[in-house]
């Protein structure tokens, strides 16, 4: 009997969960329940899935309002009624300046409910009804509909379950319309009895009208809706060449035409794997997903676009051979039942990465390319610390007292009430979709038109967008293309460029010859001695760290790292004991016998998500399926379902019956349940080592050239900054941005590297093309005269590109040029500059003479590039202290030292306690790395103060030839008095 509820997908409206609202709902004897969420179909599709379980039969249809104010309501009758419904709905989430109507279109399939309005006149189609309120019926007695009771029905309209839920629902209202609780109009809220009340009960509201009964009863018999959430048959798009038949012959096709670019002398094994896996792709009707994959990758080469295919995709030989991936699944043993399986229901994943800058363009191919397409959404939700800053606004909290409510510094039972409000719903609304983003990375292509499955809306990339998410496209069969973007492509690619023109007459680089780099000496160098700044995946500190302790020089070594390194792994202990066992071979003799033999390869130690599969299945029992369901139940998406914790009891069910000891069986249980989503599977790791191999041969053998690119793709893990100092560690003259050698990017003439443009502050991208244009145009610039004469620039402008000397050509000190430039520089800057037939003769101001020191220019870097291109250590206000090098450390072990060392990165962390800890990165006098630990006390004590040098007191403590030092003391030094702003007189050179 109810036609119009909300979940909390309407967003800041509803507050019920889909999944509570069908509980509530069986609980009061419903038998048929319509969800109606306000202008979405978000939770549509799971909760048609999740009806059966409280044996409700689901009706969909869709609340249109204006805000708060209700137009009608669409509900479908059958799947093509759902389908009008979307397409009608994502008109208006299109086009932002349409608006909803107040009558409804006439759509196939739907029936029509209007709020019922005392004495308003409705021309009533067929499948249109009025809907009454329990508040209506004493005046529908007096009004003339009274006696077209055909064309009404119930309507009891459901968006809370209770008081505290009606509270909930009032202040999302007021954060949505940004307003005070108490000033919130009434306009903008619902009714406190929009509640579900007992089935019983409503019937008895509605006693003296049968009529009312009888017709919304048969409105809701006449409507059915049904999905296969079966995933027996993919719902994605199922062909590709129009014809199941061609596309298998095609595939088969490609994937054998592939075998003479990946191997020189193929032999049985592979020719076996190839027919197992076609075998398999035909049967789980994947052939098209494949096609699609290889068709967005063939233009994406033929664009020269450079990409990874990662993930455990990269487990396939046929992904392999179709060049989706680039890890070859023989070398590793990668098994293709981690990626497909006969057991597996759930879909296929590919990852590919892009660079940064062609995504968008794969993109926007893929959509111009295939019909039924849309990017997934993501649904944000209200986090505890905005919703405090949020529902601070919305009580008239003052800003210092929300301010100190986010950062919980306060004590509960010492708050006003208001404050304690506060907290109190903040924690009930955490959670809550808040508003539609978009995900990182998931495309679907379907069968069948998107709107049969969803309204759509567009964000600002464009594109179509689905309202429900990616576990929700699972669950209907539709699995996604997971398109990436990642600056580390961009730096490969654009490494390769610069290569090209810094070095024209050099041979063009295979960066695909992996199998070369593998045997590089120079690369094995840089991994062993972790010498890997700027390289993609390897250059973190406790990836640099672990590089060391692992002693790593080749790619199954490699490969093994970059999943070791994941939370999961350290969180389960089993890092040290990987480490332990990969150093000392007598270690392993400590693993478990059955592990051991599971897992050879990492000496009993779970590293990859396969080696959860494997344990699950050979040590727990459970079968291929299972074991996977299980793994899959690790990512988080699924750990909450029933299935996932069926599958969990029977891991320790086959255990007990199989004689295991308890304890075992407890603690193999919490090495599996620690990986939680962080364990890579073995392709994604040998995936991210392919790309690492790329980025370590390129800086090996082109390290200057390899640091101009990373600058300009905005560096990795570390500030620009490092990135800097690495290339001058590689022997490049570092320069800043120059007027006649500078473009928008940094760039290198031989192994001198100007900075580009675009890295100083406040220097407008137009004065760059500007100065550009016109200097490709007419030649370099010969003087600041002959600047202002070409460039139309404000004296603001200008005063950026002297300060950071980009004029030193002209020999000029810049103290004098920046008089010059506000002399001859007009207050009003004319749009364009003029050319004139004859060349105006500036008047040359005698200026004084105001000599500038290179103090003064690092102070200059320091505000226009964010850092000094001196060694930092050169501006402390007292000289050098403490002669110790970060090289000298390993003399030191086990006694306390002083050293002085340059802030990069700190990571900050929590003990198992919840205490905040940090590990930092510095470097030394000499530019070497310098690595701390700061436990919970010297954290609090002496905490980091931002970027610059600090003196640093510890014990020096080495594990695994990686040397740290556990801070005892910390101190930020003084650096000098800003010159620019003293006595000139007094100042000194660097």
């Amino acid at each position: 009997m109810y036609l119009n509820c909300h979940s909390y997908y309407s967003l800041r409206y509803g507050t019920i969960k889909p999944e509570r609202l069908l509980a509530v709902a069986s609980k009061n004897g419903i038998q048929t329940l319509a969800l109606t969420d306000i202008n979405t179909t978000s939770a549509c599709l799971d909760f048609v899935r999740i009806s059966s379980k409280y044996k409700i039969k689901p009706i969909l249809g869709v609340d249109f309002r204006s805000g708060a104010k209700q137009h009608f309501i669409l509900i479908a009758k059958n799947n093509n009624g759902f389908y009008n419904i979307n397409q009608f709905l994502s008109v208006f989430l299109h086009n932002a300046d349409l608006k909803i109507p107040n009558e409804a279109p006439v759509l196939e399939d739907t029936f029509v409910i209007y709020p019922y309005e005392h004495d308003k006149l409705y021309s009533l189609r067929t499948n249109e009804f009025v809907g009454i309120k329990p508040h209506d019926l004493n005046k529908l007695k007096f009004s003339k509909w009274n006696i077209f009771r055909s064309k009404l029905v119930i309507l009891q309209t459901v968006s809370f379950e209770n008081k505290k839920g009606y509270n909930i629902h009032r202040l999302l209202r007021a954060i949505d319309n940004n307003s005070l609780l108490s000033k919130l109009p009434k306009s903008e809220q619902g009714q406190e009895t929009d509640i579900m009340l007992p089935y019983d009960e409503l019937c008895k509201t509605y006693q003296e009208f049968p009529e009312l009964l009888k017709n919304t009863k048969s409105l809701l018999d006449d409507c059915f809706i049904e999905f296969d959430f079966s995933q027996e048959t993919p719902s994605n798009q199922r062909t590709f060449t129009s014809n199941e038949d061609s596309d298998y012959g095609l595939l088969e096709k490609l994937t054998y035409e592939g075998i003479a670019y990946r191997y020189q002398n193929p032999d049985k094994t592979i020719y076996k794997r190839i027919e197992k896996e076609l075998q398999i792709i035909k049967e789980k009707s994947f052939v098209s997903y494949f096609l699609i994959n290889w068709h967005v990758l063939v233009y994406a080469r033929s664009k020269g676009y450079f990409y990874v295919g990662r993930g455990s995709g990269a487990n396939s030989i046929v992904a392999y051979l179709l060049r989706i991936t680039d890890v070859d699944p023989i070398e590793l043993d990668l098994y293709f039942e981690r990626f497909i399986n006969l057991f597996r229901k759930n879909p296929p994943d590919f990852d590919i990465d892009f660079s940064w800058t062609d995504r968008d363009d794969i993109t926007q191919f893929i959509f111009n390319n295939f019909k039924n397409t849309a990017l997934l959404t993501v649904y944000n939700t209200f986090k505890f610390r905005a919703s405090v800053r949020e529902l601070g606004k919305v009580f008239g909290l003052p800003k210092a007292e929300i301010d100190i409510l986010v950062r919980g510094k306060y004590d509960i039972k010492n708050l006003d009430k208001l404050s304690q409000l506060v907290i109190k719903y903040s924690a009930y609304i955490q959670g809550f979709p808040n508003y539609l983003g978009i995900h990182a990375s998931g495309i679907i292509i379907s069968e069948k038109p998107i709107h049969y499955y969803t309204a759509t809306f567009i964000p600002p990339k464009g594109f179509p967008t689905t309202q429900f998410d990616m576990v929700v496209a699972e669950d209907i069969g539709l699995y996604k293309f997971d398109i990436l973007s990642q600056r580390g492509l961009g730096k490969i690619k654009d490494t390769l460029k610069v290569i090209k023109y810094n070095y024209p007459k050099k041979i063009p680089i295979d960066i695909h010859d992996i199998k070369q780099f593998k045997r590089d000496k120079r690369i094995k160098y840089l991994l062993r001695n972790a010498k890997a700044i700027g390289c993609f995946y390897v250059e973190s500190p406790a990836m640099r760290m672990l590089l060391k302790k692992l002693q790593v020089d080749n790619y199954l070594g490699l490969v093994a790292a970059s999943s070791v390194i994941r939370p999961g792994v350290a969180k389960s202990g089993m890092m040290r004991e990987y480490i332990l066992r990969y150093r000392y071979p007598e270690r392993r003799k400590d693993a478990h016998s059955v592990l051991l033999n599971i897992m050879p390869e990492t000496f009993g130690v779970m590293v990859y998500q396969e080696d959860v599969i494997k344990v699950a299945h050979l040590f727990g029992g459970l079968t291929l399926g299972e074991a996977d369901r299980l793994r899959r139940g690790m990512s988080g998406k699924f750990r909450s379902r029933d299935e996932f914790l069926i599958v969990k009891q029977q891991f320790f069910n086959n255990c007990k019956n199989s004689g295991k000891p308890e304890k075992l069986t407890a603690e193999i249980w919490r090495q599996i349940e620690s990986f939680a989503g962080y364990a890579f599977a073995k392709g994604h790791s040998a995936s991210y080592a392919v790309e690492s191999y790329q980025c370590l041969f390129l800086k090996a053998y082109f390290p200057l050239e390899y640091m101009v690119a990373t600058i300009n793709n905005f560096g990795g893990f570390y500030r620009t900054e490092l990135y800097v100092h690495e290339a001058r560690i590689h022997g490049g003259i570092i320069e800043p941005p120059c007027i006649n050698k500078s473009f928008d990017v940094t760039v290198i003439y031989d192994k001198t590297i100007y900075l580009g443009f675009m890295f100083l502050q406040s220097l407008e991208s137009k004065t760059i093309k500007k100065i550009i244009t016109e200097r490709q145009k007419n030649g370099m610039y010969k003087s600041l005269d002959d600047f202002i004469e070409r460039i139309a620039i404000s004296v603001e402008q200008i005063s950026i590109l002297i300060k950071i000397n980009a004029f030193r050509f002209t020999g000029v000190n810049k103290r004098e040029l920046l008089w010059e430039a506000h002399l001859k520089i007009s207050k009003t800057l004319p749009e364009e500059h003029t050319a004139t037939l004859f060349q105006t003769n500036r008047i040359n101001y005698k200026t004084p003479e105001l000599p500038s020191t290179s103090l003064e220019n690092a102070f200059d870097e320091m505000e226009l590039l964010g850092f000094p291109l001196c060694s930092p250590f050169k501006l402390l206000a007292k000289p050098q202290g403490s002669p110790l090098r970060a090289k000298e450390l390993v003399w030191y072990k086990n006694k306390i030292v002083t050293i002085e060392g340059y802030l990069i990165t700190r990571k900050n962390t929590l003990t198992k306690n919840k205490e905040a800890m940090h590990f930092g990165t510095f470097l030394d006098y000499d530019g070497d790395f310098i690595d701390t630990v700061h436990f919970p006390p010297v954290a609090t004590k002496f905490p980091f103060r931002g970027p610059g040098v600090y003196k640093i007191t510890g014990k020096v403590i080495e594990e695994f030839d990686c040397v740290n030092i556990e801070v005892i003391s910390m101190y930020k030094l003084a650096v000098i008095e800003d010159p620019r702003y003293t006595d000139v007189s007094k100042a000194v050179e660097v």
